[in-house]
Order: structure tokens, then sequence, then C-alpha cells
């Protein structure tokens, strides 16, 4: 039975998490459904897919550290996320409720969990967050954007269901043949940090690119995202050796960029790791070092174990080996097109649809507050 209550989406604001819940929302659109969402005050730097009047923040805090003041500031700000997510949630009566992981996610699914109104979450790395553990339990249900997703065990594997990680229909419409590469062609090389950019993106790849050979330094034609902070340096870098570049600190059309490139530099966060596995894309994989979860290690061994990308640590990850690297796979065509080919195998391009299908499944005839 379809649901005349709206559904509503948790997410964090950053692209990480916001990128599945865009794409899960036009799925669902598409079917007739109202969406609503509610986040954090970061969703005005990475998104533009939902109506203002859809949008509701609801406060929300990391637990980043130990000393008792911060946390004793990120419960009470957490206490008051959930006493708003009650109102919110008594306000927009929705059908369903659908977390995508991360602290913000907690104060709107605790809520409908007390308010009895059913909820779902989606895990798109490849071990269980933080948030969604704790989550877990409370829900009726878990779409996992990997087959294998560390931290599901017990009574929770039953709740689970391998859909993929929904993408945005601009992904999507960027898938494309691998673009045709020579010994002599120009070598379109992307290189992205995540939403919130990366430091060692800036600093290792334009030394690396410094140290090859004149003859490939000009086939090198690299788009680049980094902090805003670091841009100038990384285009005076780019020019004084040569290569055409385009840095800037944010790319509102980032699957298109990844449609174009031969090789894509980057984190393995999950959007990024789905998005290069749908479009078919050969990488090199610098997982976030230090995480507490370690899943974007996770999340790059997916790609790896396919023979679709190399996977280093950000300690290993110098000038000099990149540099090196880069040399035998500009010379290599034929092992980026396998790599590419390799990726594409990996990819889930209905993950949305999937997903959408586990979330309705939730709503019945008993979804929603009851009157």
């Amino acid at each position: 039975m379809k649901a005349t209550a709206p559904i509503m989406l948790a997410a964090g604001g950053t692209g990480g998490h916001l990128f599945p819940a865009e794409a899960l929302a036009a799925v669902l659109r598409t079917r007739g459904y109202q969406v609503v969402l509610a986040t954090d005050e970061r969703v005005l730097q990475h998104s533009t897919q939902f109506a203002s009047g859809h949008v509701f923040m609801i406060p929300s805090a990391t637990f980043k550290s130990r000393h008792p003041l911060a946390v004793l500031a990120t419960g009470f700000r957490l206490l008051s996320g959930f006493v708003r997510a009650v109102k919110l949630i008594r306000q927009v009566r929705p059908a369903v409720v659908v977390g995508f992981g991360g602290y913000p996610t907690v104060p709107p699914v605790l809520a409908a969990w007390l308010l009895g109104v059913p909820s779902v979450l989606h895990e798109q790395n490849g071990v269980l967050g933080r948030a969604n553990r704790f989550l877990a339990p409370k829900v009726r249900a878990i779409g996992t954007g990997l087959a294998l997703v560390k931290g599901l065990d017990g009574l929770l594997t039953a709740k689970a269901r391998f859909v993929g990680n929904p993408l945005r229909p601009a992904v999507l419409q960027a898938i494309r043949p691998y673009p045709a590469l020579t010994a002599q062609s120009v070598f379109e090389l992307l290189v992205t940090g995540g939403s919130q950019g990366a430091r060692v993106m800036s600093d290792c790849v334009p030394e690396a690119v410094a140290l090859l050979p004149e003859e490939l330094r000009k086939r090198l034609h690299i788009v680049q995202q980094a902090r805003a902070e670091d841009v100038e340096r990384v285009r005076q870098s780019y020019a004084a050796s040569g290569v055409g570049a385009e840095v800037t600190a944010f790319f509102a059309d980032l699957p298109e960029r990844i449609a174009k490139a031969h090789l894509v530099i980057g984190r393995a966060g999950a959007s990024t790791v789905a998005e290069l596995a749908a479009i078919g894309r050969p990488s090199i994989l610098v997982p976030l070092p230090h995480s507490l979860d370690n899943d974007q290690a996770a999340n790059a061994a997916f790609l790896a174990a396919a023979g679709a990308a190399d996977v280093i640590t950000q300690a290993a990850f110098t000038p000099q080996w990149l540099s090196q690297r880069l040399q035998q796979l500009m010379t290599d065509t034929k092992s980026l097109t396998d790599s590419a080919q390799s990726a594409k195998k990996r990819g889930i391009t209905d993950g949305a649809e999937r997903f959408a299908d586990l979330v309705l499944e939730t709503v019945g005839t008993e979804g929603g507050l009851s009157q």
C-alpha cells in the first residue's frame, strides 16, 4: 500500500552521506513519494537537491575528544537534537525514517524508534559505522553498500540486505566507455580528496608530477580538488612544471570529471568507490588513516581485490613512489584499460532502486506515527 505520509531521510551534511540520500530521494520521487531531509547545517555546502521547505536542521555533533567537557558538550548537543527530532517527527508524521550514518542520523532515528515510526539504515562502507552500530538494533532493516560489512553479525544479519550504494542521477548519466588512450595521447588525471579536500594530495601529487620526465609531463592534463587554502600553491606548482591543470576546491560535476579521466587518485570513501566502479575507471586510492573504524581501507579493498585499483597507505604515498607509478601507468595503456574493465564489473547501478524497494517494504499499511 502506497504511503501518503512523507518519507524522512536523515543524513549528515557531507557528500559521503548526502549523495546516497539524494539518490534515494530521486527514486522515491519518481514513485510518487514526498521526501524530506533531516540534516545539519553543512548540507548547504554540498547539496541543492532538496527544496528549502523540505530540509530541516537538527543539532548534532561528533565525539572527537575524550575530555570530559568536550564529551558533555557533545552529549548536550545530541540531546537537544533528539528533542528537536521528536518535535519534527510529530510535525511531519513520516511513514518511515531512513538513516544514512554519521552522528546527525542519531537524533532522528532514535526519535523514530521512541515514537514507534519504522526506520531503516543504510551502511555505505565496508565496516558498520559507530552511529549505525548504535542504531542498528532499533531499526527494521539495514541496506548495505557492500556484500560484506564488518560488524554486521548476530541478530543484525537477519535485518541486513545487500543493495549496493545508491548513485545520484548525475553518476548514472556519466557512465560511458573508457576514453581511448595511446602512448601519445593527452592523459587525463583526476585528483580528489573527498568533500572535505585532502592536504596529502596537494602536498604529494604536484611534487610527483614535477619528477616525471618532460615527455610525460607534456601529455598530462590534471583536474584536482584541493582545500581552498591550497588551491593557489597547487596551481603554481603545476605551472612551474609546465602542466595544464584545473584546480579548485569543489567540483559540482565530479561524476563527469571521473568519466573523462584515464586515472583517478583519491581517498576511498564509499561514494567515491561506488562511483569509480559504476563508471569504470582505474584508480590509486589512499584510505584515510587513523580512522577508528578503518572503513576506507575496507572500501578500497573492494576494488583492489578485482584488480581495479592500487591501494597504498598514506605513509607510503610519497612523491617518489607516485612518480614512478605514474610513469608505469602512462606507458602501459593496456594495464589501465584492463583495470577500467575490472572496476566496471564491480559496479552496481541500481542501488537506489534496490534500496527504495527495501525502504518501502517497511512502510506497509502501518507506517508513520499513529493519529
